[in-house]
């Protein structure tokens, strides 16, 4: 992306991130927290992340946060190492303009060089922007948990969507 530079963030990013995720909560349609969450409450999930296996990366224009994307360990079992659960979040400014896009397409492609080759979403079915964003970089459904979430009051499904990006 012109004028963007993606890079591994760094702890006083962190303001930055937990603000980008804050403003997802309200929707009910991105992230199951339902209040908002502080830096410090982050901190330990921060520190999880590290640029070799498990990136953190933030996606800024001209000094301002404008995305993130995450990679997390999934199940923790040493048999899943090769497989990563993606988050990707957009500061409201910045949504529309294809940056889910492109740092979706920055994960498939530095993914084998981590060592992963499955990358996974977890997305409420009732999310059909980040499902259709998931499916156009070719993840399939892989799994459907009815009923998972409640959400004021409201029931709602989680998808899980996977790729393998390597053999």
């Amino acid at each position: 992306m012109k004028n963007m530079l993606l890079r591994d963030a760094v702890e006083s990013d962190l303001p930055a991130i937990v603000a980008i995720y804050n403003s997802t909560i309200a929707s009910r349609m991105v992230t199951a927290d339902t209040t908002p969450v502080s830096v410090e409450n982050r901190l330990p999930w921060f520190r999880d992340h590290y640029p070799n296996g498990r990136p953190l990366w933030v996606l800024e224009e001209e000094g301002v946060i404008a995305g993130w994307l995450s990679f997390q360990s999934f199940y923790g079992r040493p048999a899943y190492d090769g497989t990563v659960e993606v988050s990707i979040y957009v500061a409201e400014a910045f949504r529309g303009k294809g940056i889910g896009r492109f740092l979706l397409q920055q994960a498939i492609e530095a993914a084998p060089s981590m060592g992963v080759h499955t990358l996974l979403g977890f997305i409420f079915a009732h999310n059909e922007p980040s499902l259709g964003l998931f499916e156009a970089f070719g993840f399939s459904r892989w799994g459907h948990l009815p009923r998972v979430a409640i959400l004021d009051g409201l029931e709602r499904d989680l998808i899980i969507c996977g790729r393998r990006v390597t053999g």
